[in-house]
């Protein structure tokens, strides 16, 4: 999907990326697709780049928004095993930063994960996360997605993610996996 040309069907709501400012996307307009992972697409056009969230999708096209939340019902689906921290651990690799082709964990972002049993196998988890940059303006928006995919864990009773800026996020904290995917191997 990356590098499709898409022209809006409908006016919709997006972000700006990186200052994280709620624009509206003007009907008939033409984008070329950066990325759709997670749920999510980011839209290009000339310098811009623009995030739209699963709720938007329609507006670029019924073809293209089905196969992305399609793409999202299989990974939900997969999250349907038995709770635990790796599933957890799982829900955040459906999260991406919308600028990078790298889920929030195989980039380093999540610091801290605990989990606290709240009442008769319902759990409350907390996250403590970072961004690549301090002052993004996407914090907001990557830590709401991880909070959701979190709680959209049947077990899950509810989330919190903090958003820290200490230590500050290197290169370095990349893993394996996403050296690879950037070509950094």
């Amino acid at each position: 999907m990356s590098g499709n040309m898409i022209q809006l069907e409908t006016a919709c709501r997006a972000t700006r990326i990186p200052s994280g400012e709620e624009v509206e996307l003007s009907a008939g307009h033409e984008f070329s697709v950066s990325q759709a992972l997670g749920g999510s697409v980011t839209l290009k056009d000339g310098a811009n780049l623009y995030r739209v969230g699963l709720e938007d999708l329609d507006a670029l096209g019924k073809a293209f928004a089905e196969s992305i939340r399609a793409s999202e019902a299989e990974a939900v689906q997969a999250n349907d095993m038995p709770f635990s921290e790796e599933s957890v651990w799982d829900a955040l690799r459906q999260c991406f930063d919308p600028e990078i082709p790298i889920n929030i964990v195989d980039l380093g972002l999540i610091y801290d994960l605990s989990i606290n049993e709240v009442e008769n196998s319902q759990y409350f988890v907390s996250v403590k996360m970072t961004l690549t940059a301090t002052g993004c303006g996407m914090g907001p928006a990557i830590a709401a997605d991880a909070k959701a995919k979190i709680e959209n864990l049947p077990a899950v009773h509810s989330a919190e993610v903090e958003i820290v800026w200490d230590p500050q996020w290197t290169p370095h904290m990349i893993s394996d996996e996403g050296r690879k995917v950037l070509g950094l191997d």
